[in-house]
């Protein structure tokens, strides 16, 4: 079985001097209160900015590029091409728009409720990342054509022999491979560490 370790600084004996039966003093637990709303703060703060470079990158796409031959960014390797994606990643599932709008409203709301138990740095970066792609790509969703909750997500960086994204879709991956990560390290966002 494994033990948890918890690296935030409470003690975990309740017989430690002056701590209460949960093993952690009055002055602990203002201090992780502490924490916990910095925690949020960067969290908040990593959204916010991954959710304005893709709001305004799209903003830009739409106003120069949508209706334009491609620009080559790295030859024909690397190319900006506006699109729109009515269906998840690569495409898949356009029929299915109004539904992929539900998920990523629930993926925000599971995101906001665990926030409330964070004390990782790491889980606020990564949970961060995730929450500011999928306010971006539940935007598009909800504001653009053809009407809400079934709009096109506008899609621009067109990889050679790869299918085209945004900036949200980068942030939703990255944000999804930091948590694999921080899993398989044993890295809760609680900030405690399990050991084998």
């Amino acid at each position: 079985m494994a033990e948890a370790e918890r690296i935030i600084g409470t003690p975990d004996d309740p017989e430690a001097e002056g701590t209460d039966e949960g093993g952690s003093t009055a002055a602990d637990a203002a201090v992780n209160t502490g924490r916990g709303k910095r925690k949020i703060l960067i969290l908040l703060s990593v959204a916010v900015v991954a959710y304005l470079l893709d709001l305004s990158t799209k903003m830009i796409v739409v106003a120069k590029l949508e209706h334009q031959p491609p620009i080559d960014i790295i030859g024909d390797w690397l190319q900006f091409r506006a699109l729109r994606n009515a269906g998840a990643a690569f495409g898949i599932g356009e029929a299915f728009t109004v539904i992929f709008t539900i998920i990523a409203s629930g993926v925000i709301v599971v995101i906001i409720r665990l926030a409330r138990k964070l004390y990782s740095l790491p889980w606020a970066i990564a949970l961060g990342l995730l929450l500011g792609g999928a306010l971006g790509n539940l935007t598009d969703r909800l504001f653009r054509a053809p009407g809400a909750f079934e709009g096109a997500v506008v899609d621009f960086i067109a990889p050679k022999h790869f299918a085209v994204f945004n900036l949200a879709d980068s942030a939703i991956v990255c944000g999804g491979i930091l948590i694999v990560i921080l899993s398989f390290k044993g890295l809760d966002p609680d900030g405690t560490v399990h050991k084998d």
